[in-house]
């Protein structure tokens, strides 16, 4: 399954098959992503964002949410026909919860205030493009919440993780750890990339040069890429284009 087309078929077909029990394996109020949602929830009040994309939005958890908290706008993208059905049970509507694909976003530039995304990019291969497209789309800030596979683990499994990359050896490593297959398999999650979101800061800051992060998960030490498991980060700009 080398092929990028038929990993991001089975990773959709994984949903199809588990979307009547998507909320019971992947929502929980006590996670780091409903911690991070409280964040996003804060700064769409402090800084008076009034329209929102959520990629990946599976059954609508994220703008169910923001919904009721505030009097924004929210559109959702999701690919998978199935978690859809969910979210429109829920009461959302086709408007509301779309067909979508991150790494072409059917949106003009700078057509929303803000942009976010949780927990999905790690499931995409080509990450850095689905970042690219949510800043264009995006005129005042994008929002991520996701993985940093470098801060993972026990404090040696870290450092040699890290050493790894800085030697520039990381995709040889991953691959070589899948078997060549270059991507992992988990009951819980289904397909998903070695990923962390620190290697993508580099382009959220290309349109938006104001970053503000926060740990979303405890963290023994605040340095977010040695050892942070999972963090958010607010990329903003204070003018629209």
């Amino acid at each position: 399954m080398a092929d990028t087309a038929a990993q991001v078929e089975a990773q959709r077909a994984y949903y199809a098959q588990t979307a009547a029990q998507y909320d019971h394996m992947h929502l929980d109020e006590g996670d780091e992503h409903f911690f991070a949602l409280s964040w996003l929830s804060a700064c769409i009040g402090h800084f008076g964002y009034n329209s929102l994309i959520d990629i990946g939005s599976g059954t609508g958890r994220a703008i169910l949410d923001l919904k009721a908290r505030h009097r924004i706008d929210c559109i959702g993208i999701e690919p998978v026909a199935a978690l859809r059905e969910q979210g429109y049970a829920k009461g959302l509507s086709a408007d509301e919860l779309r067909d979508g694909d991150v790494l072409n976003l059917d949106f003009p530039d700078n057509s929303v205030d803000i942009v976010c995304a949780f927990a999905v990019l790690h499931h995409v291969k080509d990450h850095a493009r689905a970042v690219r497209e949510m800043c264009r789309v995006a005129r005042r800030a994008v929002f991520i919440s996701d993985a940093n596979n470098f801060g993972q683990g026990s404090p040696a499994k870290r450092r040699i993780k890290q050493l790894i990359d800085r030697l520039g050896l990381w995709r040889a490593y991953d691959f070589a750890a899948t078997r060549g297959k270059g991507y992992h398999w988990s009951q819980g999650d289904g397909l998903f990339y070695s990923y962390s979101l620190t290697k993508d800061v580099p382009v959220l800051r290309e349109k938006f040069p104001d970053l503000h992060f926060m740990n979303t998960l405890p963290a023994p030490a605040p340095h977010f890429y040695r050892d942070a498991p999972h963090f958010a980060v607010l990329a903003r700009r204070d003018t629209a284009a």
